[in-house]
């Protein structure tokens, strides 16, 4: 089960996500996930935590899923099934051909785990999909140089994740990062006017600073080594398929 602290962190999590700035937040992935995974094939999906953002709602795959756990219980379209961890998913492996993680890495005790866990249930050239938090943003600044002083306006456990970290640990696990987006660069506001006055830098941080958007969504591919029969060793023919050699005595 849960631990204690496991559940005030998904509970400060959730209180987040109703405020503006995680309305703003749940905004931008969903406009961006509906155009990322309109073209994704296959049969079976799964969204990991967040169930009030839909990811899954412009994809075409015959049976799509929501994992959450018990804290997240908020209607949704798609069958829901309560789990633990998301490093422990009631998934067999080899089974699921689009997996969407969103913000799951920065609220998990081990996130190195749930990455393995990906690539143990998707199958070879599923696609995996990452929601995070970038620390090298205005966000990202304001919680490190602001927040002993005036407070975190993040949940406070949120530990983010940077981009370059996250694509040593992805190699590691034969995952292929082959696109990528950042996006929400207004500054974090605690009001809807405040964050409307802001918006003409979503156009000037996709010009003048790409990358240090406050939000970051990838995807990868799960790549699978195996072997290639790629014919005889030259020269070995007649000592394979020749007439036997027999010892003289």
């Amino acid at each position: 089960m849960l631990h204690h602290a496991e559940l005030q962190i998904h509970a400060a999590w959730l209180r987040w996500l109703q405020r503006p700035a995680g309305h703003y937040l749940c905004d931008w992935l969903q406009e961006r996930l509906d155009t990322m995974l309109a073209d994704e094939f296959g049969y079976f999906a799964v969204q990991c935590g967040m169930p009030n953002l839909d990811g899954l709602r412009n994809n075409r795959m015959s049976h799509r899923i929501i994992l959450q756990h018990p804290l997240e219980e908020l209607p949704s379209q798609h069958p829901c099934i309560w789990v633990d961890s998301f490093a422990e998913m009631p998934l067999a492996s080899n089974s699921v051909d689009l997996l969407l993680l969103p913000h799951v890495l920065e609220f998990s005790p081990d996130p190195h785990a749930v990455l393995r866990e990906a690539q143990r249930v998707l199958r070879s050239e599923g696609r995996l999909v990452i929601a995070g938090l970038n620390p090298w943003s205005l966000w990202g600044l304001r919680e490190l140089s602001l927040g002993p002083w005036f407070g975190n306006s993040l949940p406070l456990d949120c530990r983010m994740l940077a981009l370059g970290r996250l694509r040593d640990w992805m190699g590691l696990l034969e995952f292929d990062m082959d696109r990528g987006r950042f996006g929400c660069y207004r500054p974090i506001c605690d009001t809807d006017v405040w964050l409307r006055r802001w918006a003409w830098m979503e156009s000037a941080g996709d010009r003048w600073w790409p990358i240090c958007g406050a939000s970051y969504l990838i995807g990868a591919v799960k790549r699978s080594k195996g072997m290639r029969w790629v014919g005889l060793i030259p020269g070995e023919r007649q000592g394979m398929f020749g007439r036997a050699q027999v010892a003289r005595i």
